[in-house]
């Protein structure tokens, strides 16, 4: 069940602008390891991170440095690592999964989140494609 959805778009060249102005904004925003990472990725992870509070529906006990977007190389799909007590706001939540694109082209960058939790009660399909099976015919 799809909780909330979010997306951001980050002017790369104004997001300089800014980091310039406030040089204490990167450690503000952004973990260590993602800190050293060019320009267009920081703008990236930037549009992540308020990606995920619009689809979370607010930034109610997230902190920016407790959300990190994490790649294990170029061909693998980024990733948010939540510790401390983001991870336990997201949790209390009800989300089980984030789902997280990213891109940047032509001085913009972009992200888009989805914010997965469990089936409610209820919410499994009756009819059609994957539907529910029942335990006997339909009367």
């Amino acid at each position: 069940m799809i909780v909330g959805i979010g997306v951001d778009v980050v002017d790369i060249a104004r997001f300089e602008r800014t980091l310039t102005r406030t040089p204490r904004l990167r450690e503000r925003l952004f973990t260590p390891a993602e800190r050293p990472l060019p320009l267009r990725s920081l703008a990236a992870r930037y549009a992540a991170k308020e990606a995920l509070i619009k689809a979370l529906g607010g930034s109610e006990g997230l902190t920016w440095t407790e959300a990190e977007v994490a790649r294990n190389g170029e061909r693998e799909a980024p990733r948010f690592e939540f510790t401390g007590a983001t991870a336990d706001a997201i949790a209390a939540r009800g989300v089980t999964a984030v789902h997280l694109s990213l891109s940047h082209d032509a001085g913009l960058a972009v992200a888009y989140v989805v914010a997965e939790g469990p089936d409610g009660p209820g919410a499994a399909a009756t009819d059609g494609p994957g539907a529910a099976p029942t335990d006997g015919p339909a009367s």
